[in-house]
């Protein structure tokens, strides 16, 4: 699909010497970088719905998990 967008002179030029560099087209360039964009914004949901979730649960553990991790862990060298 062909698209149009505007972007700072600046920034289309570091753009161009990128893709120049590296032998891709500047539509590569661009298609990558946009979904390495979208990639990590995905990922920042995904988060942000996890951490809604756990922050309605009660983070202390039971008094009796407790000891039982200490007396496992006792004989560990940390």
């Amino acid at each position: 699909m062909k698209t149009a967008i505007s972007i700072p002179d600046a920034l289309f030029k570091a753009a161009e010497e990128y893709a120049r560099a590296q032998g891709l087209s500047r539509s590569e360039l661009f298609a990558r970088a946009l979904q390495v964009y979208l990639d990590a914004h995905h990922t920042a949901q995904i988060t942000a719905a996890l951490d809604q979730v756990y922050d309605a649960e009660s983070s202390t553990l039971d008094p009796a998990f407790n000891a039982a991790q200490r007396r496992l862990l006792a004989g560990d060298d940390w």
